[in-house]
């Protein structure tokens, strides 16, 4: 079978079939459709290599009633083709399809029927629809945003509530991106002298690491800086590179991680820092910060002195109640587990505990 993007074929599949069919069988009916749940075809990145699981026709379908959803399924489960243009609907393995292989012996389609509010409450933890305070935004990590403001609507016959849903969930209110950026720069702050006291001691390996590390932050804010949600580790160095100004981080960043001595790493570094220095300035955000390094005390090492910066971000922020927050961040600054990040309960219990209100 020709390899056709997943955003393409699940439109297509809408389009030609669930819509002709949901017409017929349930006329006038009112639903929203379109493809948030997640999955590489979301940020147009799936290739042919992704089609061996999670992957194929499918869709998801939104009610406004919870009593309309078993009606909804009913026909999809009686009627829906097994096959659309060449490629099998059914899906293998566990309830949820996500879990499972696309194939054409496969006992589940790949077609759900949710009432949107509990679907969304399901996703972040709350609905945007009624607005999203600090604590939800916090709560929500950048991949999740980024599912939900990607991917793609097909049809929303419920009064536009699921665009509007996504629109609310465009970008963080300016107080929020301040002390999310500021919480960037923080943990930037707690490692940026480590490479070179690693180096040091003779320590290459622990410097490379620490170098690691301080390149995943510096791409994460600067994709923050230009109102991109970070997406997970997979497509962190693709998403970052699609950047019209990244050019100068990226080949900063490949020297900083090439093969080279603590002094060409070190140029990296510098180089990647005063770039994403100068971003921050450039939002208009805080009152500019000067973007060169200077040494880290009295050591040989060059750093941004990132404190600063989180000092004037945070100094920006209008809401006392947040500006008086330590600046730990939004729940993926400080948690990289996706048993967790996964789990809006889970999520919303490990940030009550980080900072009880």
């Amino acid at each position: 079978m020709d390899f056709v993007p997943g955003l393409t074929l699940c439109r297509r599949l809408h389009d030609e079939v669930l819509a002709p069919l949901l017409a017929r069988r349930l006329p006038g009916f009112r639903y929203a459709a379109g493809l948030l749940d997640g999955g590489s075809e979301l940020l147009g990145l799936d290739t042919p290599r992704s089609t061996d699981h999670d992957w194929g026709p499918r869709a998801q379908l939104f009610v406004a009633d919870a009593a309309d959803v078993a009606p909804v399924r009913a026909v999809l489960d009686t009627e829906l083709p097994g096959e659309f243009l060449g490629w099998p609907t059914r899906f293998a393995g566990g309830p949820d399809v996500r879990l499972g292989v696309v194939r054409a012996d496969g006992d589940r389609h790949g077609v759900s029927v949710d009432e949107l509010g509990g679907w969304l409450r399901g996703r972040l933890g709350c609905d945007p629809r009624a607005g999203m305070g600090v604590a939800d935004w916090l709560c929500a990590p950048t991949q999740r945003l980024a599912e939900l403001t990607g991917g793609a609507v097909f049809h929303d016959g419920l009064d536009g509530e699921l665009t509007a849903a996504r629109a609310r969930l465009a970008w963080y209110p300016d107080d929020v991106w301040r002390y999310v950026l500021a919480s960037g720069w923080q943990r930037i702050g707690q490692a940026e002298h480590l490479a070179g006291r690693c180096a040091e001691v003779g320590d290459e390996l622990g410097s490379r690491v620490v170098t690691g590390g301080l390149a995943r932050d510096l791409m994460r804010l600067g994709l923050l800086l230009h109102r991109r949600w970070p997406p997970y580790a997979k497509w962190l160095g693709t998403v970052f590179a699609a950047l019209p100004a990244a050019d100068p981080v990226l080949d900063a960043l490949a020297a900083a991680l090439g093969p080279g001595d603590w002094p060409e790493r070190q140029a990296g570094l510098v180089r990647a820092l005063e770039t994403v220095a100068r971003w921050t300035n450039e939002t208009g955000l805080a009152a500019p910060v000067d973007p060169t390094v200077r040494p880290f005390h009295d050591r040989p090492f060059l750093v941004m002195d990132a404190h600063r910066f989180v000092a004037a971000l945070r100094a920006a922020v209008e809401d006392p109640a947040l500006r008086a927050r330590p600046p730990i961040g939004a729940i993926d600054q400080y948690v990289d587990n996706v048993d967790v990040l996964t789990h809006p309960e889970r999520v919303r219990r490990v940030a009550a505990a980080v900072l009880p209100a």
